[in-house]
């Protein structure tokens, strides 16, 4: 258990300690909470910080359950659970196209004119508060185009590690639960995000 974000933050930038102050090395925070964790790796490790916005598709009348994930011009799909669910395709492409939208407005209410800086550096360590489907985890993953890739998060269950040590560099996992059920009930204090707590976050780590 973790007490809350910042604490998983503290101890994941334990794990991450060979990357202090690496030249060519960034932080990416995946919002909302995601945003959280990166922003204190980050300043504790002496790394910049960049966020990149991927989004869940949701199964119909579960909006749970990620079918798939999109981020930027990369979308991700689980076919044998689309199949299984017997989903067609005319829902999918609605909700890529609303979700697509929902990755947009939150890009231009986070960072405004500022473009995204992951493609400037050599490796990406990217950061969320935890991997449930890892739907959004592998949409992310093909759309970012650098030499190395790191996941790193507090949490995950042991076949979504399995599946993404074969897609990226590292994998950096504090704990990995025989029983998972959703990424809250490994933090004793797991609040919900606005999107005005990670504007100012990304406000005030920039001025530093």
């Amino acid at each position: 258990m973790f007490k809350d974000r910042v604490d998983a933050a503290e101890q994941l930038a334990l794990a991450l300690k060979k990357y202090q102050k690496k030249k060519d090395h960034i932080i990416l925070g995946l919002p909302r909470g995601g945003v959280i964790i990166a922003a204190k790796v980050a300043k504790i490790l002496g790394l910049p910080l960049d966020i990149i916005i991927p989004r869940k598709i949701p199964a119909p009348n579960n909006p749970e359950l990620a079918i798939g994930g999109l981020c930027e011009d990369s979308i991700f799909l689980n076919n044998d659970l689309i199949t299984e669910l017997k989903i067609s395709s005319e829902y999918i492409q609605q909700a890529i196209l609303k979700e697509k939208l929902e990755a947009s407005r939150r890009k231009k209410k986070y960072l405004g004119e500022e473009k995204s800086r992951n493609r400037d550096y050599k490796t990406v360590i990217i950061i969320d508060d935890g991997i449930a489907t890892g739907a959004t985890i592998m949409a992310t993953i093909q759309a970012i185009k650098v030499k190395k890739i790191i996941i790193a998060v507090p949490v995950a269950p042991k076949t979504i590690i399995e599946l993404l040590q074969k897609k990226v560099d590292e994998v950096v996992v504090l704990l990995v639960p025989d029983d998972f059920y959703a990424i809250g009930q490994f933090y004793e204090d797991f609040p919900q995000i606005t999107d005005q707590e990670i504007i100012h976050l990304l406000r005030h780590q920039n001025q530093d």
